[in-house]
Formats: C-alpha cells, sequence, structure tokens
C-alpha cells in the first residue's frame, strides 16, 4: 500500500491563495485506507479551507468528487466535464494522482495535498511502517521475507552493520535492527549457513537510478 501523509493546512492555503472556486478529489485507493485520501478525509479538508478563508475575509467556493482512482484513465475522465468550471483543483491522491489530471487536463491547476511517504502496511489501527521500496528485483527470499533494503538504514544487503547494538539500529532506540531480526529468524529454523552461501550481486538495473520505470503486459494492451 501506498502511505501517505495530509500537507499542513496552512501548506495548502499557501498553494490557493489567488484562487477563489476550488475541486477538492479524492481517492479510493491507497490514501483512503491511511486516512488521508479518502470522501470523509476531502470534506474535512473542504471545511478547514472554508473556515480560514472565512476568517481572513475571503470566501472559497469549493466543490468535493472523490474518484475511484486517480492513477487510472478512466476514472480521471470523469470529470471532464466539469474541471474548467473551477480556478484550481486540488488532489488528495498520493503523488501519481495529481500528475496524471494535470496530464488530462493541461489547461488546469493541479496542487497536490498529501505527501506521499513510502510502500508499507499497518502494524495496528493508525500505525503504519515501510516495508518495500520498489527497487525492482525483488530478493527478500534470501531474508527470511524481510527487506533489508527499506527496513536498514543503510539498506545494507550485508548486514549487520558495526552500528546497531542490543537488536537496536544506532539511529534510534526505536528502530529495530532488521539484520538482528533476519539472523534470529534464520536461528530459529537452523539455517544460518544460509548466510554464508555466495550470491550474485543483486540486479540495480529494474531500480529508480535508471530513470522512470514503465511496466508493458503485452497481453492487456489493446
Amino acid at each position: 500500500m501506498i502511505v501517505a501523509d495530509r500537507k499542513p493546512l496552512q501548506e495548502i492555503l499557501e498553494m490557493i491563495k489567488d484562487f477563489n472556486k476550488i475541486l477538492i478529489i479524492g481517492c479510493k485507493g491507497c490514501v483512503t485506507v491511511c486516512n488521508v485520501g479518502g470522501s470523509k478525509e476531502v470534506g474535512i479538508l473542504a471545511s478547514s479551507l472554508k473556515i480560514a478563508r472565512k476568517k481572513e475575509g475571503r470566501p472559497l467556493e469549493i466543490d468535493e468528487k472523490t474518484l475511484e482512482r486517480q492513477c487510472d484513465p478512466e476514472y480521471v475522465d470523469q470529470i471532464k466535464d466539469i474541471v474548467n468550471d473551477y480556478d484550481a483543483i486540488i488532489s488528495m491522491a498520493c503523488g501519481v494522482g495529481p500528475q496524471f489530471l494535470s496530464e488530462r487536463y493541461p489547461d488546469s491547476r493541479f496542487f497536490p495535498a498529501v505527501n506521499t511517504t513510502f510502500f508499507g502496511g499497518a502494524l495496528q489501527h493508525g500505525i503504519w511502517e515501510e516495508r518495500c521500496a520498489g527497487c525492482g528485483t525483488c530478493v527478500i527470499h534470501y531474508f527470511e521475507g524481510m527487506c533489508p533494503i527499506a527496513r536498514c538504514a543503510k539498506s545494507l544487503l550485508n548486514g549487520p552493520c558495526g552500528g546497531s547494538a542490543g537488536g537496536k539500529c544506532e539511529i534510534s532506540k526505536d528502530v529495530d535492527c532488521i539484520w538482528d531480526l533476519i539472523v534470529k529468524k534464520k536461528m530459529e529454523q537452523g539455517r544460518l549457513d544460509d548466510l554464508l552461501e555466495f550470491r550474485p550481486a543483486k540486479d540495480w538495473t529494474t531500480s529508480r537510478d535508471g530513470g522512470p520505470r514503465k511496466s508493458v503486459r503485452e497481453e492487456l494492451v489493446q
């Protein structure tokens, strides 16, 4: 799941300071799951913006809409008949959303209301933690299903480093050393010798270093 956090209200107000008629668009995807950009959050942001602008003596007209997804052209097209009715549009999707909207409607102004943070999962209600760096060639089967790239502060594939102590990372006593967890799990399963096996270098050609990536499923392309 893509995890995001809403931007501070003051930052959003600054973005739209020159506009008077706004459309806020939410997304029913990941940002709804992490309680950041669903229809409820769209309504909260709309109310907050209206109140703030009213206090300034500059009333703001806002409409609300929540799309199934903002990363899919068929759903982005659902606002084609209304997009020109607004001075600006605020997207409450991950960073993909405002880009898809901007590309589809080049004559309109779009602003992001959230900060995209990481790929992760829920530890408990209201708490999410990073689990994947999206590096393109997954090798977590070597590490007991745990990712040292995303979960090690140094992204070490041959840890632990000398900075870990007591099962914690040197960056914070609140951060588990993922290599400590990997080693312990291998010991529990009697497979610690796995770490002595020589493995070829990870293939990084599929990572972000090669520029924007694209996935093509020929059987789905029309």
